[in-house]
């Protein structure tokens, strides 16, 4: 018997300090990483000042940066060749923050050298942002990058707001602004002409859900799928029931792989309804109701949902990344 006890104490000593180390090991590579990051910076502006102040012909710049690629590689080791280099010039042209390094280098050297292939502006501080305050990993930047979030969130608003998302990134203040439209659920592996039934293509969600869930966007947690609803011994079920953590809210989600009909958005009333009478509590926000769709016409939607509603939304989903031209041209329409 003492010998389990002092066994079980070992073990909860082992998981205690493992759990130091691991926290620790974390907090270390951000360091490092921030350092690593802060430091190319610098580079990058001694490069370009010594440009500057030189007049430095193009020709005569290519040679001083190959010789002082040999001359740190000699002494520092690798990391320091001429196209390394060039990226530290040009990370600093990019981000040029003034005479002191900016506290706002928290991503990875891969995050910015993927951020500087941005041309626009405006697109390029919207990754930055959410990149830093979603925690994205490199791929998941490409990712949402490739899904072209930027434009889906800028055609469905007015210039102010899209000037804002450059500026603050996605700021979530009421049930519009987590809903997008449409939804690129390219990760689910299913061609965009391919034939599945909506029961197929839920469980391709929820076998993905962690990549569904960051589509969706902030502050969304999984609650459940094929709830039931039972009214005078009738059963009704919603496809998946999430909940936004931001909004304080349950978000119901119905899924239809044809066209969206009325009788579509009055059955999503009726779960919506039902939600907020018997399931959220009273401290707890209006439910939200998003039906996702492969078509819907615009016209419909507007005339079956009551005015000023705010509480159902159907999107359309597609399977295949977006033709990111065509969404730009649609906001330089607007």
């Amino acid at each position: 018997m003492a010998k389990k006890v002092t066994n079980h104490r070992e073990d909860a000593l082992y998981s205690q300090i493992a759990s130091i180390l691991e926290q620790n090991r974390k907090s270390v590579a951000v360091a490092v990483n921030t350092a690593m990051v802060r430091t190319y910076y610098e580079i990058g502006r001694s490069i370009v000042e010594n440009e500057q102040k030189g007049n430095i012909r193009a020709e005569y710049g290519k040679e001083v940066l190959k010789n002082l690629s040999a001359r740190l590689t000699a002494n520092y080791g690798k990391g320091f060749s001429t196209t390394n280099l060039k990226q530290m010039r040009d990370f600093y042209l990019t981000y040029q923050i003034g005479q002191t390094v900016s506290d706002q280098f928290v991503l990875s050297w891969s995050h910015y050298l993927f951020l500087m292939r941005i041309d626009n502006p405006d697109e390029r501080k919207f990754y930055e942002i959410e990149a830093k305050n979603s925690n994205w990993s490199l791929r998941e930047l490409k990712r949402q990058f490739d899904s072209a979030l930027y434009e889906r969130l800028a055609v469905s608003k007015d210039k102010e707001s899209v000037r804002e998302l450059s500026k603050k990134g996605c700021i979530v203040e009421s049930p519009a602004d987590i809903v997008k439209d449409p939804y690129i659920l390219e990760f689910l592996g299913l061609p965009e002409q391919s034939e599945y039934s909506e029961t197929e293509l839920e469980s391709k969600l929820i076998d993905k859900l962690e990549s569904f869930l960051l589509e969706l966007g902030k502050g969304y947690t999984f609650v459940g799928r094929q709830s039931r609803i039972t009214l005078d011994e009738k059963h009704f079920f919603v496809d998946l029931v999430l909940y936004n953590r931001l909004l304080q809210c349950f978000v119901l989600v119905d899924l239809k792989i044809g066209e969206l009909t009325h009788q579509d958005l009055g059955q999503m009333q009726m779960y919506v309804h039902y939600y907020d009478r018997f399931v959220k509590l009273p401290q707890e926000n209006n439910t939200i109701g998003i039906v996702l769709c492969k078509k819907k016409s615009d016209s419909l939607v507007e005339i079956t949902l009551p005015e000023g509603n705010s509480q159902i939304f159907a999107s359309k989903y597609q399977t295949v990344l977006p033709n990111k031209e065509q969404l730009i041209e649609l906001i330089e329409e607007k």
